[in-house]
């Protein structure tokens, strides 16, 4: 397991749950349970990556649905290249399926896990461009008169 990741993950998703809006919360959550759902389930057999994991490929398409929903409802950029990252990442698998054991297994790890640290990146410069939206939206408010 990569406890750099997951680090990287707990302060993005704190970070998107305390300034971001409904879309990077919804992000967050979505990479967070992607990631932790991909950990239980490639932790069961002895040798992973040499075939297609299956478990993993239903975890990445359930992912992707998420994302390409949240591009189509937000009033973001980010979602969508989010979606375009896990895509990529879900089509990692097909590489795998395509080449069978020709492809080495740390490749096909890595084709599929990738993808997630430029996400976070994505998440995390989401909330920070919410948060400068709020900061404008405030700023240009009128004020009460007393």
């Amino acid at each position: 397991m990569n406890y750099y990741y997951f680090a990287l993950l707990a302060a993005c998703c704190a970070y998107a749950f305390a300034a971001g809006g409904g879309p990077e919360r919804i992000g967050a959550a979505a990479l967070a349970i992607g990631s932790v759902l991909t950990v239980v389930v490639i932790s069961a057999p002895p040798i992973r990556f040499r075939s297609v994991e299956v478990a993993v490929v239903v975890v990445d398409i359930l992912c992707l649905i998420i994302y390409v929903a949240l591009a189509l409802r937000a009033d973001r950029f980010w979602p969508i290249w989010a979606s375009a990252l896990v895509g990529v990442g879900a089509l990692g698998h097909l590489g795998k399926w395509f080449s069978g054991p020709d492809l080495d297994r740390w490749a096909y790890a890595f084709s599929i896990a990738i993808w997630s640290y430029p996400i976070l990146a994505l998440i995390a410069i989401g909330t920070l461009n919410h948060q400068r939206r709020a900061a404008r939206s405030r700023a240009s408010a009128p004020r009460a008169r007393a």
